[in-house]
């Protein structure tokens, strides 16, 4: 599957969006690559990586945020779950979890309910490792038109990620010293 077709079936191949969707998955692509090559050792499933990470996104462009040239309707905070039945409604059941649960560190039925999240109220938390390891990829890359290009250094990050709450960031660092020997 070349992701890149499905992205270029929804998204207008000269528009902003697709600039900013395709730049970005590239990035958390790249670092997911790595990162796999790195736990190599725990058999990581490389080519669902790739996909998985070029698609994490693709549920973008049905939010508002003009600002990475999207004029949908729902909050951004949706993104992972249109991502979801988007690539649901493509046959690709798998890789739309990976949508839905890349999302800040992922999400529990609970902290949905009890922040009052416009999302459905169910576990949106990366289970699997090739999961693990986009969701974890992503958190060094932005979408800010300054960022696009830039991986962001590990302490902000952690900055980022704290702001999630603490228990976040016990994942993080445990994805970390996983994922980054530390």
């Amino acid at each position: 599957m070349d992701p890149l077709s499905l992205v270029e079936k929804y998204y207008e191949r000269d528009s902003k969006a697709h600039y900013f969707l395709v730049r970005h998955s590239r990035l958390v692509a790249k670092k997911a690559a790595e990162i796999a090559h790195r736990v190599a050792h725990l058999d990581p499933d490389l080519e669902f990586i790739e996909e998985g990470a070029m698609l994490h996104d693709i549920g973008m462009l049905f939010t508002n945020a003009p600002k990475v040239g999207c004029y949908g309707q729902r909050h951004y905070l949706c993104h992972g779950c249109l991502g979801r039945e988007l690539l649901e409604r493509e046959g690709m059941p798998e890789l739309a979890l990976v949508c839905e649960r890349h999302v800040g560190m992922g999400f529990t039925a609970e902290e949905i309910e009890r922040d009052a999240l416009p999302l459905p109220a169910r576990d949106m938390a990366p289970l699997s490792l090739e999961e693990k390891i986009i969701c974890f990829a992503d958190k060094f890359f932005s979408k800010s038109e300054d960022d696009l290009l830039r991986e962001k250094p590990l302490e902000e990050v952690r900055e980022t990620v704290k702001g999630y709450g603490a228990e976040k960031l016990v994942i993080f660092d445990e994805w970390m010293e996983l994922f980054l020997g530390g």
